[in-house]
């Protein structure tokens, strides 16, 4: 039985109280602000995903956790040429990635500190059943079920595009698998997919024959024409690998959507 409690991040009692009263013995911090371009709040990102972060860490630690797994961001990195590793100097370019990249560095000086049992994935571009439906991936989904195409940005951009399914594997062989405290590991599928490709693809999927409005929508301050993970450090220590493809997954997300008519007015899914 899986109970839900509500609680602001930012309030460190609530966060103790509600993470001292489960006593878990695995903690994934997922809880983040920032992540989507409507959200504009400065302080709000910062607080939710600096503070927040403490609050998590610190209540986990206290309450006996074994594994405390946060989820960092791609976006920490910045504008790189290149698919980064884990030891490179983040140069994060965004409040949320700024945000972000300090929280990885809280979780890993508490490890190194404190001794906690933490580590970071840093995750790349995640798509799947369940995902904001402002995001690319529904976005393709949902207007290509209705024999349609989304306003759409650069073709040029780029992504790297991970199943949540394998995403939702790195973490729990993280937590089963006692990695060295304060690790943090990239997570994606270490291929680069430009948004013209992935629509492309989606065309191809489902059969489509509209053609794309590119530039029909303004792409955001952050998009990249190289964006790319390098796994290697995680399929090395973790045995991790991504076993979905991104046709798969579309394929998959498409299904979900198709079988769950309750969550078609939020996915503004038509009939």
């Amino acid at each position: 039985m899986v109970t839900a409690e509500a609680v602001d991040l930012r309030d460190g009692d609530a966060v103790a109280r509600a993470i001292g009263n489960a006593k878990p013995e695995w903690v994934f911090h997922l809880a983040a602000h920032g992540a989507y371009s409507w959200q504009t709040d400065r302080r709000r990102i910062i607080e939710t995903n600096v503070i927040g972060t403490i609050n998590v860490v610190d209540a986990a630690g206290r309450a006996g956790a074994t594994a405390i797994v946060n989820a960092g961001s791609s976006s920490e990195y910045g504008d790189k040429d290149h698919a980064p590793s884990e030891s490179e100097i983040v140069e994060p370019n965004s409040d949320y990635a700024v945000a972000k990249a300090a929280a990885t560095h809280y979780v890993t000086l508490a490890a190194h500190r404190d001794g906690l049992p933490t580590c970071t994935l840093r995750l790349y571009s995640v798509f799947g059943p369940w995902e904001e439906p402002g995001r690319l991936i529904p976005a393709l989904v949902v207007h290509a079920l209705r024999g349609e195409l989304p306003p759409l940005v650069d073709p040029a951009i780029a992504r790297d595009f991970v199943y949540v399914d394998d995403v939702v594997d790195a973490f729990i062989s993280a937590a089963r698998d006692g990695v060295s405290p304060g690790e943090v590991f990239n997570v994606g599928s270490g291929v680069e997919t430009t948004i013209g490709a992935a629509v492309e693809l989606t065309r191809q999927v489902f059969a489509l024959d509209v053609e794309p409005q590119w530039g029909s929508m303004e792409g955001r301050a952050w998009d990249l024409r190289t964006w790319v993970s390098n796994p290697a450090r995680i399929e090395a220590v973790l045995g991790w690998k991504p076993r979905v493809s991104f046709a798969d997954g579309l394929a998959r997300t498409a299904e979900w959507l198709r079988e769950h008519e309750e969550f078609w007015p939020r996915y503004d899914v038509r009939a």
